[in-house]
């Protein structure tokens, strides 16, 4: 009997938390605590997922520096425009205030009113020592050992020094990982029927206009920087018109749709970059070694969702605290791309890291398998943008040696 995907499993779990709920009422909440068991076994095995990805890219990544620079600048420049929108589209319409959890409460809960100090958020991200970043979960620390490590290891090997062992290990061990967080993410249909049944036992269909509401500004969002920030990007920085990138775009995006995974189309979107006369060396860097730095998808979704979490639990985040989760949502990005339900597991990291409720995050499972997929096409349509700016402006020299050596990265969104 074939295996049932993810997004019909998560459907049918939906349905039956929906009909278990209102049966069970009140008695329905100890199944909460299957939405945090599934959560706290992806934050245990997201952290070492985060450090070993890092690690393995800065090791094998090998780029021309004006290049290398050019790539970032463009993909920076991108994901600020990104969050930009998911932020101010959660500042403006306020979502997450229609969920209706926090309102319906009798008691404020532990979060309400909750102010997350910036200067104590922002001296927490330099690890003391080796261990405390994986024991609590924070990103940017463990981020930090990660760089670190790698441009040591990068150094020993220009030194002369044999790193193929430590190399091998880095990679195999990070493949570990994903195979042991995929056996985990196996488990969010659980969570999700946990979480459902208990949220409409204790307060009925009210938070479904939040979680619609939810849906449909995280789907706006990532259509409208698609529809104004690429395509004045096409029409004004590039040699190329709307029509023809279109046309060549038009099917790695239909195919991302369908497959949930830019990992899954790079070679329909590599296809596309040579038939719009991109060359392989700026599609390589673009596509598979940018890709890192260019989760536009996910971050424009993490922005928008990181604020929906904290309006629903009455949590007021001040400007310079959006400024830390941005910031933060864009090195969370970095760490997991290509692995199944990337932006789910990067959002929880995120909200670890700045300290807001993760309890929710099942509840949000319930509508994110449409999100990611538009997550998805968005990914691509950067990777695709990202290649073409680099080739327009792309300094010649070391391109093929950079292009083989991309061939080994793992790290695709």
């Amino acid at each position: 009997m074939p295996k049932l995907p993810l997004s019909f499993q998560i459907a049918l779990a939906m349905v039956l938390g929906l009909c278990i709920g209102p049966f069970l009422g009140m008695q329905a909440a100890p199944l909460g605590e299957l939405g945090k068991l599934v959560i706290t076994l992806i934050k245990a095995a997201a952290t070492p997922l985060l450090f070993l990805a890092i690690v393995n890219a800065v090791i094998k990544t090998q780029i021309e520096a004006k290049n290398g620079l050019r790539m970032l600048g463009f993909a920076l420049l991108n994901t600020s425009i990104a969050l930009s929108i998911g932020l101010a589209l959660s500042n403006w319409l306020h979502p997450g205030k229609l969920l209706a959890l926090h309102a319906a409460s009798a008691a404020p809960t532990e979060y309400a009113g909750k102010k997350i100090d910036i200067l104590k958020t922002l001296a927490s991200y330099i690890p003391q020592n080796v261990v405390q970043p994986f024991l609590e979960n924070s990103v940017l620390p463990i981020v930090v050992l990660a760089v670190l490590l790698g441009l040591g290891l990068r150094r020993v090997r220009s030194e002369g020094g044999d790193i193929g062992a430590m190399e091998q290990a880095a990679a195999t061990m990070l493949r570990v990982t994903e195979i042991a967080l995929g056996w985990v993410i196996t488990l969010i249909p659980i969570a999700v029927f946990g979480v459902v049944a208990k949220t409409v036992g204790e307060y009925g269909f009210a938070p479904v206009k939040g979680l619609a509401a939810y849906l449909l500004i995280g789907v706006f969002g990532l259509a409208l920087h698609v529809a104004v920030t690429y395509q004045l990007w096409i029409a004004f920085g590039t040699r190329l018109t709307l029509r023809g990138f279109w046309r060549e775009a038009r099917e790695p995006a239909i195919y991302a749709l369908g497959a949930n995974s830019s990992l899954a189309t790079l070679p329909v979107t590599l296809r596309a970059l040579d038939r719009l006369g991109i060359s392989r060396a700026s599609s390589t860097l673009g596509a598979c070694v940018g890709t890192n730095f260019n989760n536009d998808g996910i971050i424009l979704y993490e922005g928008m969702a990181v604020l929906f979490v904290a309006q629903a639990s009455g949590i007021d985040l001040s400007l310079a605290q959006q400024v830390t989760v941005a910031l933060t949502c864009a090195i969370a990005a970095m760490g997991v791309a290509g692995v199944p339900e990337a932006g789910f597991i990067s959002l929880a990291l995120v909200l670890n890291t700045v300290g807001l409720p993760i309890e929710l995050l099942p509840l949000l499972l319930t509508v994110d398998w449409v999100i990611a997929r538009a997550r998805s096409v968005v990914n691509v349509l950067s990777d695709m943008l990202l290649s073409i700016l680099i080739d327009r402006t792309r300094v010649p020299g070391a391109e093929d040696a950079v292009a083989q050596r991309a061939d080994g990265q793992v790290l695709t969104s």
